[in-house]
């Protein structure tokens, strides 16, 4: 099985294509998501944004027309390196902050230098997630729900934070390289995507 996210408005092209390749596809509601099966027996599951449950018809406009973000929601991307904080009304980024902060690599020398630098990583680390704990409780206040991704101890170890411990983590989980403005864009514009599992015959 394989994961695809596809924005709402591609949404209709990717079905076509999918039925193009493996035939005629019947199309119905099951368990919250949009089933297609091909006659070919390749199928998919296409899944609202944001954990939401789909209870309409069995077609691909009404269930792309239910795609839209909730009114307010946010997204959380934590690495060793950075972290970006979004929060957002609808479509809309209100207000955001990307932080950069140098942990040192890992170094191949032993002993005592190599427990110095692994201590020193680790505060540095700390000192980043710290970093990004204050501005996520900052940004992130009242927000429903939230879209994080990067590194899953990062994001675990920032959500720890007593202030933050209300958030509502929804899927996607976003794969991040280090946050820099572009990398913040295209998670929320996946956050907002369709899940689709897709299985070939």
């Amino acid at each position: 099985m394989t994961e695809v996210l596809v924005p709402a408005v591609r949404l209709e092209r990717w079905v076509d294509n999918f039925t193009a390749r493996h035939g005629a596809t019947t199309l119905e509601v099951v368990q919250g998501a949009l089933a297609g099966l091909a006659d070919d027996g390749s199928r998919f599951a296409a899944r609202l944004p944001f954990d939401a449950a789909y209870d309409g018809p069995a077609g691909v406009a009404p269930l792309a027309a239910a795609a839209g973000p909730p009114p307010a929601w946010g997204v959380l991307l934590v690495r060793k390196g950075g972290f970006a904080v979004a929060r957002l009304a609808a479509t809309d980024l209100a207000e955001h902050k990307i932080g950069q902060r140098h942990v040192q690599g890992r170094t191949k020398a032993g002993g005592q230098s190599q427990q110095r630098f692994a201590r020193r990583r680790d505060n540095q680390a700390r000192q980043a997630y710290e970093a990004a704990a204050e501005h996520a409780a900052r940004i992130l206040d009242g927000v429903p729900v939230v879209v994080v991704g990067g590194d899953h101890a990062a994001i675990d170890e920032v959500l720890d934070d007593v202030r933050l411990r209300g958030v509502r983590r929804v899927g996607p989980w976003l794969p991040v390289p280090d946050p820099r403005r572009a990398v913040l864009d295209a998670a929320v514009a996946d956050a907002q995507a369709l899940r689709v599992d897709v299985v070939n015959a």
